[in-house]
């Protein structure tokens, strides 16, 4: 990690200094990589907080996480809900002056935070279990679980919930996939791709898929977020796993089915970024050491995640509660992340020129 030191905590040490203060403390107190377990843990303590964006308490079971890192080190938290090019965004914008430490963004924006000069690198104790494609030098960036592409249908609402795209294209449905800045969106579209015979280096299926969709006016354009199912106002939405356990969960007025569409479905990770100017950043590294931990992929498998690390067991019942492996043996893994990034930022370019002109009409 380069260190933070910049020209304007100089100036300010050297005036407290002539001033005679005794101290200063800046966010930036050297590579978290340098450091033990216990430094981190001593310091986060310290710090005492931990201010996160796109990690709400609804995804992924992060709400069970902070709890357990409040109980155990008394680290409080507060989460500004975002997508991944948001949080980006905000690192970006805010620069030397971060109010934000950790941010949970699609595995294809873990490559841009690096090219960015966004992050900071914390690679944990957990490192050499964690697959090669799922972590980013230095652990500029860590995936700790990944989704299945995953229907979410109210049965309430619609007569029979698509166990496949194919079901999809016969079907009537009016399906929401949520903004196309987002991952989730993204992944939708990559995931129908491989439905109607696609791959990373050929969108085309897809596209011809979402232009029929939408000529149709089957594309629906409100967001995926639990509140909108909860309402009725998405009756069918492609969403992750680990979204689609949670919601069905939480939604009592309505009854709720979940698939993984059998002809097309991806596993992508999430993965956590530092921001390089984190006001807490060993609160940040202490995070991600907990997601990391049995008790933390349990946690995140116990919301429909899949846990990235290769040596951890996850228990029966948490597996019950949420899939076994053969519910998303036929996903694919995107285990290229520099293909997956490029797919997906085409899909982007493509999605504003060919799809956005059709819902306007």
């Amino acid at each position: 990690m380069k260190k933070r030191i910049y020209a304007a905590a100089a100036v300010i040490l050297s005036a407290a200094m002539s001033m005679g203060l005794a101290a200063v403390t800046f966010a930036d107190d050297g590579d978290l990589n340098s450091k033990t377990l216990d430094e981190i843990t001593a310091a986060a303590k310290e710090e005492g907080d931990i201010q996160s964006v796109g990690m709400p308490d609804n995804w992924a079971n992060w709400g069970n996480a902070w709890a357990a890192i409040k109980d155990q080190y008394g680290i409080t938290h507060t989460d500004a809900d975002m997508s991944s090019s948001e949080e980006l965004q905000m690192f970006a914008t805010e620069g030397e002056n971060g109010t934000k430490d950790i941010g949970d963004v699609g595995q294809a924006f873990g490559p841009q935070a690096i090219e960015q000069d966004l992050v900071q690198g914390y690679k944990t104790s957990y490192w050499d279990a964690v697959p090669d494609w799922a972590k980013g030098e230095d652990g500029k960036w860590m995936i700790a679980y990944t989704g299945a592409t995953t229907f979410l249908t109210n049965t309430d609402l619609v007569k029979e919930a698509p166990t496949s795209w194919a079901d999809v294209k016969d079907g009537d449905y009016k399906v929401s996939i949520g903004d196309i800045n987002g991952a989730t969106a993204q992944a939708a579209i990559v995931a129908s791709n491989f439905a109607f015979g696609g791959d990373l280096d050929n969108l085309d299926p897809a596209f011809e898929f979402w232009t029929q969709m939408a000529g149709d006016g089957r594309i629906n354009s409100v967001d995926i977020t639990q509140q909108n199912f909860e309402t009725g106002e998405v009756p069918m939405g492609v969403i992750w796993s680990f979204n689609a356990v949670t919601y069905a969960n939480a939604i009592t007025q309505y009854k709720m089915q979940y698939n993984i569409p059998s002809d097309g479905a991806i596993l992508s990770g999430y993965a956590s970024v530092i921001n390089k100017y984190a006001p807490h950043p060993n609160a940040a590294a202490l995070a991600r050491e907990y997601f990391f931990s049995d008790e933390g992929q349990a946690n995140l498998a116990a919301a429909g995640g899949i846990p990235t690390r290769t040596d951890v067991e996850i228990p029966e019942d948490v597996q019950n509660a949420s899939f076994h492996t053969e519910d998303y043996a036929n996903a694919k893994p995107m285990e290229d992340t520099d293909a997956y990034t490029a797919a997906c930022e085409k899909i982007v370019e493509r999605w504003q020129n060919e799809i956005v002109p059709l819902l306007a009409q």
